[in-house]
């Protein structure tokens, strides 16, 4: 494919430059202003037509899509190769200038006294001019780069239009998917895997069950009420830590008494938060202690390390508040084994639910919980969440009620809630069928993508 560079004063005039080449059906890559007029990168559309026939009758009898891709790695092999040769120059030279400056170093002042002094050397015409070159390869190399994304998305779009207009199944699959909340890297990775030939019952069926290998799930309570320990709920404001404490608190001493169980609250910021969990703790018939910081709370836990299973309610806060950095701090200083669990707002975007995790987790997240399931429309979200962090998912909670509306997570139940919640209310938010190639098509440079990769499928 021959891509060529068109310059004028305008865009205008680019553009004229363009159509007398290439004629009027020329594809555009790109346009944007230079120093001095407007630049246009193009090629003609005969060009990628041949290449995407190509490939396509190459691939006909393969169901999973192609990029088509072959002739853009093979220049992307010798972008890289020529990237190599100008970093080898680069780090010679530097080494280079490193000997010379030991050597440099290790001379006597005896020396440098008899040595008659140097006028300064400045730059030559030559050095400016390879410096210059070095940019100017710099700057191409990155040009390369962007255009060979850009033609990677529009080709992998094309070639997912061609494959969903001989698969019905996999486009359904596809858009059901994308209406779950899933992203759509996950969605994508999941309609490639899927085996031809399997109606949409089937599909659907195979989906369920990759979905739960790759959900990992508490088998049992055992894990948490009988092995005990020390557990602290973390999550942003408003997420339902005291609630789901409460719930945790309640079903520990339905099963094993109020005697081994202490509860601690860090929670001195918010109005009436601790009067809230000393309510609890009052119907429970435990105690609550409040700590302000890492001394307090090392105090707490020293007063209560014989207590079979301790419960740390902490104080919510933005996953962009410079207190979060603290908080983790905190539990993670206190020289005892503390065990945090993430509480996941169900109604959260997948955007917002990526940033708590990265913002929360810390060196290590020991599991999650999904809370306010009874207010979410859609779960895809949070499940794809866990799904590509590898979390744990403990519990469960959808309701106020102590401790009625908290569940053991069942991975099957949640699965099916996902694919089976009715269609009819997210229709603004579903994509159409000639929209799914350009949904799925900028996934192919996204870096999450990578992440789906390690899924099992087995």
């Amino acid at each position: 494919m021959n891509i060529q560079r068109f310059f004028g004063k305008n865009s205008r005039e680019a553009l004229s430059a363009v159509r007398r080449e290439l004629g009027e059906d020329a594809v555009i890559l790109s346009n944007r202003a230079m120093n001095g007029g407007n630049e246009i990168m193009a090629f003609k559309e005969e060009d990628m037509h041949a290449m995407i026939t190509n490939e396509v009758d190459q691939n006909y009898d393969n169901s999973e899509p192609t990029t088509l891709l072959s002739h853009i790695n093979k220049k992307s092999r010798i972008q890289n190769s020529t990237a190599q040769v100008s970093k080898a120059a680069t780090d010679a030279a530097e080494i280079n200038e490193q000997v010379k400056i030991g050597k440099q170093a290790k001379t006597s002042k005896q020396d440098q006294v008899k040595r008659k002094p140097t006028p300064l050397q400045l730059p030559t015409i030559k050095d400016s001019n390879q410096l210059a070159s070095g940019q100017q390869m710099a700057e191409m190399l990155n040009e390369m780069r962007e255009m060979r994304q850009i033609v990677e998305s529009q080709l992998t779009t094309i070639s997912w239009g061609n494959m969903l207009q001989r698969s019905p199944i996999k486009s359904t699959i596809l858009s059901t998917l994308l209406a779950t909340g899933l992203s759509a890297a996950l969605s994508r990775q999941l309609t490639e895997k899927l085996p031809a030939d399997l109606d949409h019952e089937k599909a659907l069926t195979w989906i369920k069950t990759i979905l739960s290998k790759n959900l990992n799930t508490v088998e049992n309570e055992t894990e948490v009420l009988d092995e005990g320990g020390i557990y602290a709920l973390i999550g942003p404001t408003g997420v339902g830590k005291t609630t789901t404490m409460a719930k945790m608190a309640a079903r520990y001493v339905m099963k094993h008494g109020t005697q081994d169980l202490g509860l601690i609250t860090t929670d001195a910021y918010r109005v009436g938060g601790y009067e809230q969990l000393r309510i609890y703790g009052k119907i429970l018939g435990v105690m609550v202690h409040a700590v302000k910081d890492e001394a307090d709370l090392k105090i707490a836990l020293a007063e209560l390390k014989n207590k079979h299973t301790i419960l740390i309610d902490t104080v919510g806060v933005s996953q962009r508040d410079q207190m979060v950095a603290e908080q983790i701090s905190m539990l993670s200083n206190t020289g005892s084994p503390i065990k945090r669990l993430l509480c996941l707002n169900a109604t959260s975007t997948g955007e917002t639910l990526t940033d708590v995790i990265k913002a929360y987790k810390g060196k290590v997240l020991d599991g999650c919980i999904i809370t306010k399931l009874d207010e979410a429309a859609t779960i895809g979200s949070a499940l794809d969440i866990i799904i590509r962090e590898k979390l744990k998912l403990y519990y469960t909670t959808n309701g106020q009620r102590v401790p009625e509306d908290m569940h053991l997570a069942n991975k099957q139940q949640l699965i099916d809630q996902v694919l089976e919640l009715s269609s009819a209310r997210n229709w603004p938010f579903q994509f159409m069928n000639e929209e799914l190639p350009f949904v799925v098509g900028n996934t192919v440079n996204s870096a999450s993508a990578s992440q789906y990769s390690e899924m099992s499928y087995v």
